[in-house]
């Protein structure tokens, strides 16, 4: 038997993808397609959309996460953290890859990670850790005489800024020179700014479209511009890295990890 899935969100964009991928898994079985109460797919199969009956109904009922193994959630803080609750009272581990958590809301996380396996991070494409680990070379070869910007765009439905994974890679970053993100980080530039203050990473938001997700992390010295880019043409690459959080997961009574654990990084 394969990994008992149950997908949270799951007639929405990233729930649809992970309904897909999972689908296309030998190693997957859906068991349970959550969704909010009011949404119109309640008892719809979910696999519909793909012209495939799966045998699993879009529901509301959060009981049914007895039936799984692991949880993989891409939908709103709130709602994580309802699922939070459910899946520790039944004992069910979780891929978190929900962004726009409050310091309240990680600790949670964090507490919740004593008593089930937790796999929780901003961004679960492999590319993107990936990336994040070429971040830690350049960031420290770099530390001194160049100026750290990054930029990131998203569809025009994404409610927080900066994403996520932006924030992660300025963390990756400042880490790297020896620093804490809150002492570097400047969000917003209006009006007669002065100078640059040396040190600092600045972030840029942009919001339209249907951007799966653009990144580029900017070091800028004198006369040259190293830029490290990644660029996602569809969320695919979130869900296959997310079937391999599931599967990483699975395996572990409890514990908080992130990708770098999954992908044998750390």
């Amino acid at each position: 038997m394969g990994v008992r899935l149950a997908i949270a969100g799951a007639s929405g964009r990233m729930g649809r993808m992970l309904v897909e991928a999972a689908l296309a898994d030998p190693a997957m079985e859906i068991t349970v397609a959550l969704d909010r109460a009011d949404s119109p797919e309640l008892g719809r199969d979910c696999g519909d959309f793909l012209g495939r009956r799966t045998g699993v109904a879009i529901d509301a009922d959060l009981d049914r996460l007895a039936g799984a193994d692991v949880l993989i959630d891409f939908t709103r803080p709130a709602a994580t953290a309802a699922h939070l609750a459910a899946c520790r009272e039944r004992g069910v581990r979780m891929v978190i890859g929900t962004t726009g958590f409050d310091e309240a809301g990680k600790a949670a996380i964090r507490a919740a990670a004593d008593a089930i396996a937790i796999v929780f991070a901003p961004n679960m494409s492999v590319g993107v850790n990936a990336t994040f680990k070429l971040l830690e070379v350049a960031a420290a070869i770099l530390a001194s005489g160049y100026d750290v910007e990054i930029v990131e765009a998203h569809h025009r439905h994404k409610v927080d800024a900066p994403s996520g994974t932006a924030l992660k890679m300025g963390e990756v970053v400042a880490a790297a020179q020896g620093k804490a993100l809150k002492e570097l980080a400047v969000y917003a530039r209006e009006g007669v700014t002065g100078e640059r203050r040396p040190g600092t990473i600045g972030f840029a938001a942009v919001r339209g479209g249907d951007i799966v997700g653009d990144h580029t992390v900017m070091f800028a010295g004198t006369g040259e511009r190293i830029e490290i880019t990644h660029r996602a043409g569809s969320r695919m690459p979130y869900a296959l890295g997310s079937l391999r959080a599931a599967r990483f997961v699975a395996g572990r009574p409890r514990g908080l990890f992130d990708m770098h654990d999954v992908l044998g990084l750390t």
